[in-house]
């Protein structure tokens, strides 16, 4: 489970589809089963940021900022959400993702190339980087594709680039969450150990796809699980 979740995550952002419902269906409590995803997660992250930083694929000289404000915005959400239902976003982001797949099906700013960005970077960090990274603390789902989604659509990235940078962003933001989980110790470490490992495996092969492939992989890949996610968020 870990493995597969780590590679469909490396390349489309959706791993937690894949995890969270069976540690959920055996029967673990939902608080738990959060932590442990969490927790897995950011190994699998960690796995292909790592991967795509070593193939010259992520300039971090540029994404310090950003890396700042995803973090802010991850605490000030978790810290957020604790007092706010979230009932409202759930029952927004689905129309979001629809959203989000029409965009990377139909736009011609979604392929291997870049294109002129429509924000400036200082623009991006704080609105992009804090803005969806308090949304990852304070919701979640989808935080990989809506960070692939402004990469390509404000800052001209080509999508293979913007994969590339959207994880050490998604790394932060879910740290972030997970220390909070680690503090109030609802992490089930016989799952979350041998996830991880599952975890690093499959996202380090993942992601050497998306660099070997670029836009040909992740353009219909992001779609699939755009509409996945919404889906199952409508039906929930």
């Amino acid at each position: 489970m870990g493995f597969a979740a780590g590679f469909v995550s490396s390349i489309a952002g959706a791993g937690g589809l894949i995890a969270l419902p069976i540690l959920l269906s055996i029967g673990i409590p939902p608080i738990n089963a959060l932590a442990t995803n969490k927790f897995q997660s950011v190994f699998g992250t960690l796995s292909s940021t790592i991967n795509f930083f070593r193939n010259g694929h992520i300039d971090f000289a540029r994404l310090y900022p950003a890396l700042l404000c995803a973090g802010v915005g991850a605490a000030a959400g978790t810290v957020v959400v604790q007092h706010i239902s979230g009932d409202f976003l759930q029952r927004l982001i689905p129309f979001l993702l629809i959203g989000i797949a029409l965009y990377f099906w139909f736009s011609p700013r979604v392929d291997d190339h870049d294109s002129h960005p429509r924000l400036s970077s200082a623009h991006f960090n704080w609105s992009v980087g804090g803005g969806i990274g308090f949304y990852g603390g304070f919701f979640g789902p989808g935080i990989g594709s809506f960070f692939a989604f402004a990469f390509t659509s404000l800052l001209g990235y080509n999508l293979r680039r913007a994969t590339a940078h959207t994880k050490p962003l998604v790394l932060m933001t879910n740290s972030t969450s997970l220390v909070i989980f680690l503090w109030s110790g609802q992490v089930i470490w016989s799952a979350a150990l041998i996830m991880a490992l599952g975890q690093i495996i499959g996202a380090r092969l993942g992601s050497s796809l998306v660099i070997r492939r670029g836009a040909a992989l992740v353009r219909p890949a992001i779609i699939l699980a755009t509409i996945a996610m919404a889906t199952k968020l409508l039906l929930a």
